[in-house]
């Protein structure tokens, strides 16, 4: 199957399996035009919902309830399935980047699809089905900034994903602490995979950023009203971003940026 068919394949689905499908060969002989897909299609139950302040995540200090700690999950598999469809559309939209980069995206996708299935096969263990809560647009709040593969993985590996170097580790041990092992096992693969997609958005970011320096070509590329900020979690972690291969300056940059006061995000 061509990427550009499988990518087209998962936006237009109306079902989970077809969102989750991974084919067996896939190529890439036939690109096409770019493809700017407004809004994907959503399973029956499973459409975009207006977020509230009262929909805020459990705290961690209710990670001792297991069904908080379900609530937890269903939210991090709707990010993952946001993931998916944001990676197909990239394969849609930028036709023209390197072969070596959509094959990156690509192998990507099938990372969050199987990060998808791990938080339902999970959460169904736990008594709660994927969709049973509302799901947000979130990443495709986003869509119009990302232009082209720079701003791509500025937003979703150098930003959200490497956020997830922060939130998944945190979120593991809290899940420990009150005995899901479970759970804080599912966090770890994530962390894992997480490294190596940040890893995957810094060795592009180096050969797309032309005569700025790599933060400069982050920082320029990321949204009006995303700041660095964005891409840190409750505790910061250094070693995974040494993992990822960041540079200590960036570590250090990142640690320490705040943004101009007043600024808010658009999440």
């Amino acid at each position: 199957m061509e990427l550009r068919e499988w990518a087209i394949h998962i936006l237009s689905a109306d079902r989970m399996e077809d969102k989750l499908f991974e084919p067996k060969e896939l190529t890439d002989q036939e690109p096409g035009g770019a493809l700017f897909w407004k809004m994907p299609t959503r399973p029956p139950g499973m459409e975009f919902k207006r977020h509230t302040s009262r929909e805020k995540l459990p705290s961690f200090q209710e990670h001792n309830d297991s069904d908080k700690r379900a609530v937890c999950l269903h939210r991090f598999a709707g990010h993952e399935l946001l993931a998916v469809e944001i990676m197909a559309y990239a394969l849609l939209a930028f036709p023209e980047a390197p072969k070596h980069f959509r094959k990156g995206v690509a192998n990507t996708l099938k990372e969050e699809q199987g990060h998808v299935r791990l938080y339902v096969a999970r959460m169904e263990e736990m008594g709660l089905k994927f969709g049973d809560l509302p799901l947000y647009r979130h990443f495709w709040a986003h869509i119009p900034y990302l232009t082209d593969p720079l701003r791509y993985i500025s937003v979703m590996s150098l930003t959200f994903e490497m956020a997830n170097l922060d939130f998944a580790p945190h979120y593991g041990k809290s899940f420990a602490s009150h005995g899901d092992e479970k759970s804080a096992k599912l966090m770890q693969i994530i962390l894992q995979d997480e490294i190596q997609h940040v890893s995957f958005g810094y060795n592009w970011l180096k050969k797309m950023k032309g005569n700025l320096t790599d933060w400069e070509a982050w920082e320029q590329s990321l949204p009006p009203l995303m700041t660095p900020k964005r891409a840190r979690g409750f505790i910061f972690n250094a070693a995974d971003r040494i993992a990822a291969g960041l540079p200590q300056h960036w570590i250090d940059n990142a640690r320490t940026y705040n943004p101009v006061p007043g600024m808010k995000s658009p999440d």
